[in-house]
């Protein structure tokens, strides 16, 4: 469902971020980045090219709501990553993956973007 489509990794753990990759990566899929700050992904968004994001909602402190906000209105889907269990309104509806991560449950995520 994800083979060839590009999936961006906004992570600030470079350790979760590269397996992520790996994950995609072996599903079929191009893994973008990772990048792990907001400045970073906003410039990532900007620039276009992806089909879908992984967005970790915690980047060293600083809250991932510019990114999410920025995808929305890229019309680019994202799951939202996060130890928390919920994130706050307006993106509380957002699929939500939590950590740690279990890959089939983001291959199915992702994989619904994509199903029609």
């Amino acid at each position: 469902m994800i083979e060839g489509k590009r999936i961006l990794v906004v992570e600030d753990e470079f350790i979760v971020a590269a397996m992520l990759c790996d994950v995609l990566e072996d599903a079929g899929a191009v893994p973008l980045g990772p990048v792990g700050r907001v400045k970073e992904a906003m410039e990532a968004v900007s620039s276009g090219g992806i089909d879908a994001v992984v967005l970790d909602w915690n980047l060293a402190g600083e809250p991932s709501l510019p990114i999410a906000a920025a995808l929305t209105e890229h019309g680019i889907p994202f799951v939202i990553a996060t130890g928390y269990g919920s994130v706050e309104a307006p993106f509380n509806d957002r699929p939500i993956l939590g950590k740690p991560y279990v890959s089939g449950h983001l291959l199915d995520k992702l994989g619904a973007f994509f199903a029609a």
